[in-house]
């Protein structure tokens, strides 16, 4: 097939569900996310805690993958990952991120910029003690990002991981949590005629948060 069968220039929707203003946003962008993603969960939206991550590697190429957050408080956004993949590598090169939440079925966006940094070891250690079993030996058994000959060689790697590790797994050295600490907050949300409603959060010298509206 060498082009869809669907007229991509006429799928449109029109955007009526709310507003966004600058009277009634919350005067700190983290509280303004909490009160979003509420919201997002009270809706059933399909895990709300989705999220594209984008980086940039030492050759500028950017790269995205969608992640589950699981973690934002003061300090940042918190996801947790394997160090030696794609994007564990750009980090390393260039620790510099933003994150995009999507919830359709709010007609809403939030975009967040900022400097990533790895979170304690005590933290990772924390969280991969929560994690289900299999996901434990996952971790384990991934090269993740590399090159792997068949489904049936992965599977194989998890089997005698599972052998080798047993019910009680300690945390791989290469697996672990990265925050973001943001200096940008975007929220956005549709308005008909595209006029959207784009509020932005950026952070000033004196650590205060300026808001400003942009243009959709």
């Amino acid at each position: 097939m060498e082009k869809t069968s669907h007229d991509l220039a006429q799928m449109r929707q029109s955007y009526e569900r709310a507003a966004l203003d600058e009277e009634h946003v919350q005067a700190n962008p983290l509280g303004q996310f909490h009160l979003w993603f509420d919201e997002a969960v009270q809706a059933k939206v399909i895990e709300p805690n989705a999220m594209t991550l984008a980086t940039a590697g030492a050759d500028g190429r950017p790269s995205t993958r969608v992640l589950l957050l699981k973690g934002a408080d003061e300090r940042g956004l918190v996801w947790f990952t394997n160090y030696a993949s794609r994007k564990g590598r750009d980090l390393a090169a260039n620790p510099f991120a933003a994150i995009q939440f999507f919830w359709g079925s709010l007609e809403r966006v939030v975009r967040v910029e900022g400097r990533v940094e790895k979170v304690a070891e005590s933290e990772s250690d924390e969280y991969y003690r929560s994690r289900p079993l299999g996901s434990r030996i996952g971790a384990w058994a991934s090269p993740q990002s590399e090159v792997i000959p068949s489904r049936e060689v992965l599977e194989s790697a998890w089997a005698d991981q599972q052998v080798r590790l047993g019910d009680d797994p300690p945390r791989p050295n290469h697996w672990g949590g990265y925050r973001l600490v943001p200096d940008r907050w975007e929220f956005w949300q549709g308005r008909t005629s595209r006029l959207h409603d784009r509020l932005i959060f950026e952070s000033s010298p004196s650590g205060q948060w300026v808001l400003r509206r942009l243009a959709p």
